[in-house]
């Protein structure tokens, strides 16, 4: 089962703790595909944003939009050569939904036009899959993964992150939105898991939400 014989991009989203890297990561060693990968460690904003959010929100996420500009016109406009097609673990519109969440009117206004220069010249997904978690499963991966600057992070800021996709995806028609319950899932260690996802990438979707609950 190989998503990409139907679809050339695919971005993988999800709430932070969601597992949206690792899964881009072992997708990635199982297919010939490019892979792009957020460089959020490199953020030198992002440590002070989550002790003072309000100071450091429009900084942090002027970072975050510079690079991921950076990094999918690398990767999107001059592709890899022999590659079957290209998975990311963001899309470029995370960069605004997470500005609106974390800026003021005012910032968010400024923002927005900055944003959409930039995002002008790059295509959408062919596909995007939303893996979902509740928020309690979120914190549990996000301590065992223990990253020092993510302890400070609340139950309210990721149900915020969480409805404003959900607020997104409800206005959003102009490509496949496939959202997956993972609340149970390990597609790490759980081959049998692993390819039901795979499975589930690879059929047609209506334009829009497409939402498949799962009991895994």
């Amino acid at each position: 089962m190989n998503p990409f014989k139907k679809y050339n991009f695919i971005a993988v989203e999800g709430n932070i703790g969601a597992g949206k890297t690792s899964f881009c990561n072992r997708i990635a060693d199982d297919f010939n595909c490019q892979i792009i990968l957020e460089s959020f460690e490199d953020n030198p904003f992002l440590p002070q944003f989550y002790q003072n959010p309000e100071r450091y929100a429009f900084p942090v996420e002027l970072f975050f939009m510079t690079e991921r500009h950076k990094q999918l016109q690398a990767g999107l406009l001059e592709p890899e050569l022999f590659k079957d097609g290209t998975i990311a673990d963001y899309f470029f519109l995370k960069t605004l939904l997470f500005a609106k969440n974390n800026l003021s009117d005012e910032e968010h206004r400024l923002f927005s036009r900055v944003f959409k220069v930039l995002n002008a010249s790059f295509p959408k997904p062919d596909l995007l899959v939303y893996l979902h978690r509740s928020v309690e499963n979120l914190q549990v991966n996000i301590e065992k993964r223990g990253r020092e600057y993510e302890k400070d992070i609340t139950n309210d800021y990721l149900k915020k992150l969480q409805n404003t996709y959900f607020e997104f995806f409800r206005t959003e028609m102009s490509m496949p939105i496939l959202i997956i319950d993972v609340e149970k899932a390990d597609f790490l260690k759980d081959d049998v898991t692993y390819n039901k996802l795979l499975k589930l990438m690879s059929e047609d979707y209506k334009l829009g939400i497409n939402y498949i609950t799962t009991n895994w």
